[in-house]
């Protein structure tokens, strides 16, 4: 059994880009994009996840999908912003971030695609990047933080499986 489990989750169906939001840095999640993440933190909280804390992408939606899934988790896990996890980030520069968070058991990383795909595939040493849907949630072991060496793929669920799982 690992000491760390990283959860990495991507954010969930968000307002189009376009006229209405050409700040794509604000635009929020849909009703539906809500809806679906309530059933997958439901499929999660089913699996007995939880989380010490959740970083998130400081941009709206990834904001409001770290809000969803710490609501239908029990124990309400704090929400810290991490600037690594928005767009422009690097995989290095959250593996700083996890840094910060040696000794917690359960840490989980909201962000965007390419990013957490290029994320997964350094912490599991993945030549190609694991693909997210919106809403997908992987987990990778660790024996420590910040990560020495691959990590351990536990699992990765699309949004469809999670739905099903709820």
């Amino acid at each position: 059994m690992a000491d760390v489990a990283i959860y990495l989750i991507r954010h969930g169906v968000a307002a189009e880009r376009g006229d209405a939001y050409p700040d794509d840095t604000l635009r929020p999640l849909t009703k539906d994009g809500v809806s679906r993440l309530r059933q997958g933190a439901k499929a999660l909280g089913g699996l007995g996840v939880t989380f010490d804390v959740i970083l998130t992408s400081p941009l709206v939606r990834t904001r409001q999908t770290a809000e969803v899934i710490a609501a239908g988790l029990g124990g309400k896990p704090p929400i810290e912003m991490a600037d690594a996890l928005a767009p422009e980030g690097t995989p290095a520069a959250v593996v700083q971030a996890l840094a910060k968070h040696a000794g917690k058991a359960a840490i989980a990383l909201v962000g965007h695609e390419p990013n957490l795909g290029e994320l997964a595939a350094r912490l599991i040493g993945a030549r190609r990047p694991l693909e997210f849907k919106k809403g997908g949630v992987c987990r990778i072991d660790f024996d420590s933080l910040p990560p020495k060496g691959a990590g351990s793929l536990r699992f990765f669920l699309t949004p469809k499986v999670l739905r099903q799982l709820a």
